[in-house]
């Protein structure tokens, strides 16, 4: 997972995200609720770990700048205060859970593993390869910071190329899936799309994902030849 830290106190945020790395999750640091904000809105994360108890802008404020903004990414809130009225404000303007200081690493680690199958059963898919990001629901595509604009038919091409990750998909078996025999499909508007497509997702950037498999067809996998 892609972990978004919010902490102000360098020793707390620097035992967060070397326990979270050795977990093999990738971690990003902020050390205030605008530095927060800036990151969540320019990059993606699969959770945000935030402090209540920061410089300047709260962590309650930080977490309903983001759910104003439409962004569905799982908030944990993390602080010292324990009040029940504290526990039901972070809930209520849009945090998924809530930790409350001093806790144990092992428990911090099951709240976010239940937060990761809370959100695969709510029905929220997101592919991932590299820095490449597909989400199914809102129908966005994103290569690092930049957002891919892509055509229905398009969108519907890479999805099956990325649940396939590393598989070759056969032209047929592709344009039976993607066109579904609505309409008399060849190989050489396949071709097409996947050069619309190809151009869209790997031009300019130095790792390539999609290739091509003469005699074959296509997949899409880290650092393939074109």
């Amino acid at each position: 997972m892609k972990i978004l830290v919010v902490e102000d106190e360098k020793w707390m945020a620097e035992a967060l995200s070397q326990g979270l790395e050795e977990e093999h999750h990738s971690v990003c640091v902020a050390p205030d609720g605008m530095a927060a904000l800036e990151l969540a809105e320019n990059d993606r994360f699969d959770l945000i770990l935030l402090d209540i108890m920061l410089p300047g802008m709260n962590g309650f404020e930080v977490a309903r700048r983001i759910r104003g903004a439409r962004q569905p990414t799982p908030i944990l809130m993390l602080t010292a205060r324990d009040a029940v009225s504290d526990t039901v404000k972070a809930l209520d303007i849009g945090a998924d859970d809530y930790v409350t200081k001093p806790f144990s690493f092992e428990v911090l680690l099951a709240r976010i593993r239940a937060l990761e199958r809370r959100n695969m059963a709510s029905g929220s898919r997101t592919l991932r390869i590299g820095e490449l990001v597909l989400d199914c629901d809102t129908r966005r595509v994103f290569r690092g910071n930049r957002e891919i604009h892509l055509t229905p038919t398009e969108f519907r091409l890479l999805e099956f190329l990325m649940k396939r990750e590393g598989r070759v998909a056969t032209r047929s078996a592709i344009i039976t899936e993607i066109w579904r025999a609505e309409e008399q499909v060849g190989e050489n508007t396949l071709d097409v799309f996947m050069r619309l497509l190809r151009r869209k997702i790997d031009q300019d950037e130095p790792v390539k994902l999609l290739a091509t498999r003469r005699g074959f067809g296509y997949c899409i996998a880290m650092d393939s030849p074109a």
